[in-house]
């Protein structure tokens, strides 16, 4: 019996974090330290963890890695630099370029790891010529409120810049590359983490400016002309990246399937709906409201609980100014579609401890959640309305703050069925 159904879906969230972890997972990937001159770089929210992990098992090592602020670790010769998520900053934009003029110092026979997590994207920020920083930034802050899916804006990301693409890798050659990747993307492509900056990628500008048309992305002129003029993104034969191998080691599934057996040992059947599904979030949470009211409809007092595990990345296309992401916005929608109903619990989170620009992980729902609105004279809808959903969980109480988690496999959602 599941007496405390919300200390339950945190547990479960937390084993999903804990088994990404790479402290846990990331030396169990690494070759014998090379003999001759090792260089490692990397960017990511997990990437400052994994760097740590790597000299965990290797000792001090040369290198530079660029995280998200509050994420750095100790390191003994990796040098951690922190900028701005998921915008980009002047840091990042310095350190990026730093990254770039390190790796080409590497000749053939050295070797370099590269450690890329989720976050890359907005870490390594090395505009193409005729785009400035803060036209990247109005750039980034534009695709965010777009709703596009992540791999569509990580499209535009890479035709920007100088450093996605396979960029990076390429600006290495003739030195041997291997790249260890946490995923973050549904399907767990390569070349969408981070904007695959050691991945060849067949994209064109063109396709870019079909992304910024479709979604009716706002973006300065210089940002069409750059993309007329073409972009330096690697394709994926090209000879630079013969030397270059990438390696997804962690990825949602491994969490998902952690926290399943978690879930199975306290005696819940376990339905896994996808490790990477996408889409509006309220629409998500709608269809996954209807599936949970069918269930609890055919579930006898007997019967044994049924957990609704999926994970994948949501999207929130903006409509108001409220303080929002996608699995606040997902847990606010959920509830209006339960409306109090008995016996249902939700979830939703993202394993890296940061929902959209908020430094919370996500929330928890219930059937009190409506009545603690009341009580707190806050109206759900018109918080979803305005995408307001840390603001609605902030005044009743029930956010989930982590704090930074040094990890990211993308989003974690549960859905408790009590009989």
């Amino acid at each position: 019996m599941i007496d405390q159904p919300e200390l339950f879906l945190r547990r479960l969230f937390d084993r999903a974090v804990e088994v990404a972890d790479p402290m846990r997972s990331l030396k169990d990937f690494l070759p014998e330290k090379p003999k001759g001159r090792l260089i490692v770089i990397g960017a990511g929210k997990a990437s400052a963890r994994m760097a740590e992990a790597v000299e965990a098992a290797w000792g001090p090592c040369e290198g530079l890695v660029i995280t998200r602020y509050g994420y750095a670790r100790p390191c003994q010769g990796i040098e951690i630099v922190e900028a701005a998520h998921p915008v980009p900053d002047e840091a990042g934009l310095e350190a990026t370029a730093r990254m770039l003029s390190l790796v080409e110092t590497a000749g053939e026979g050295d070797f370099i790891l590269a450690l890329i997590s989720g976050g890359a994207s907005a870490l390594l920020v090395q505009p193409v010529a005729g785009v400035s920083l803060v036209e990247k930034q109005a750039v980034n802050q534009a695709l965010l409120a777009s709703g596009a899916p992540i791999d569509r804006m990580n499209t535009v990301r890479k035709h920007l810049s100088r450093a996605k693409g396979g960029q990076l890798a390429a600006a290495a050659w003739p030195a041997q590359l291997l790249a260890l990747i946490i995923s973050d993307v549904p399907g767990d492509d390569p070349a969408f983490i981070g904007s695959g900056p050691t991945v060849g990628d067949p994209s064109t500008p063109e396709e870019a400016l079909a992304v910024i048309e479709q979604w009716r992305v706002d973006v300065p002129p210089s940002v069409r002309e750059a993309l007329s003029r073409g972009s330096g993104v690697v394709k994926p034969f090209d000879p630079r990246l013969a030397g270059t191998r990438n390696v997804i080691y962690a990825a949602p599934r491994q969490s998902l399937e952690a926290a399943a057996a978690l879930a199975r040992e306290a005696g819940c059947e376990v339905r896994l709906l996808g490790d990477a599904l996408e889409g509006e979030a309220r629409e998500v949470a709608a269809a996954q409201a209807k599936e949970a009211l069918i269930v609890k409809s055919g579930m006898k007092p007997a019967d044994a609980p049924i957990l609704l595990l999926s994970g994948g990345e949501l999207t929130v296309t903006r409509r108001g100014d409220g303080i929002g992401g996608p699995n606040a916005e997902f847990c606010l929608a959920l509830a209006l579609k339960l409306d109090g109903a008995e016996g249902i619990y939700g979830l939703a989170c993202d394993t890296d401890g940061v929902d959209g620009a908020a430094e919370v992980a996500g929330a928890m729902i219930g059937p009190e959640t409506l009545k603690r609105a009341l009580g707190a004279n806050v109206d759900p809808q018109a918080a979803l309305d305005n995408n307001d959903a840390h603001s609605f969980f902030g005044s009743i109480n029930t956010q989930v703050v982590t704090g930074p988690t040094l990890t990211n496999v993308n989003d974690f959602r549960a859905i408790l069925i009590l009989p």
